[in-house]
């Protein structure tokens, strides 16, 4: 199998992004952690098998789409309203999916790329509940190319949640199912590769419920 770390669903390494030259938890970039042979730290390989409380927000079935595009980026507020709504609460170490509407459309690469994301404040959000880690049924958690005036950079989620915070995330979910029966909460299950090394892993997710 050929393949990159980032294709199809997969789960960011902490060592996928950097903040002016530093990866999570301080750790200087220089030719001794990225090597041409991969990162000597915080590489896929030290992904633990993440099993844990599992949370969909719905944010296309709240704003009454089909699927959200670029242009409109999905807001701390609405996060909140859309898990009140749907009688969810978000707790330290769980796992929150957002659904764009989106990942139905996977076989539309024109389209699918136009998704709209999260903005930099939702993240922060995310990030001071403590949760594991975050996915979303688009290309990259952020809204590609779209840039956030509160944090002055374009992916800000990368940087809140991979740099400052730990937190993993994964991408190109499909998450269609579980929108359509409603399963807000389930056990989430994810098992990376221990590509070691390597600033990511593909995945196969999966949500266990009653």
């Amino acid at each position: 199998m050929y393949t990159t770390e980032h294709s199809g669903t997969h789960i960011d390494a902490l060592c996928h992004q950097a903040e002016d030259f530093h990866l999570y938890g301080g750790r200087e970039l220089d030719a001794s952690i990225q090597t041409s042979q991969g990162f000597t730290e915080l590489g896929a390989e030290t992904i633990a098998p993440i099993i844990a409380h599992g949370v969909l927000l719905d944010l296309s079935r709240y704003r009454s789409v089909d699927r959200i595009v670029a242009g409109n980026p999905i807001s701390q507020d609405e996060m909140e309203a859309a898990a009140q709504k749907q009688g969810v609460q978000i707790g330290e170490g769980d796992v929150v999916l957002v659904r764009t509407g989106n990942g139905a459309l996977w076989q539309d690469p024109e389209v699918y790329l136009q998704a709209g994301g999260v903005t930099g404040s939702a993240s922060q959000w995310l990030a001071n509940k403590g949760v594991r880690a975050v996915g979303a049924d688009n290309m990259a958690w952020d809204e590609i190319g779209l840039f956030d005036p509160d944090f002055n950079v374009t992916l800000p989620g990368h940087l809140i949640l991979l740099v400052r915070s730990g937190i993993y995330i994964i991408e190109n979910l499909f998450l269609e199912e579980l929108a359509r029966d409603q399963r807000y909460e389930f056990t989430f299950v994810c098992l990376p590769l221990k590509l070691r090394g390597a600033t990511g892993s593909p995945v196969r997710p999966i949500a266990i419920f009653s």
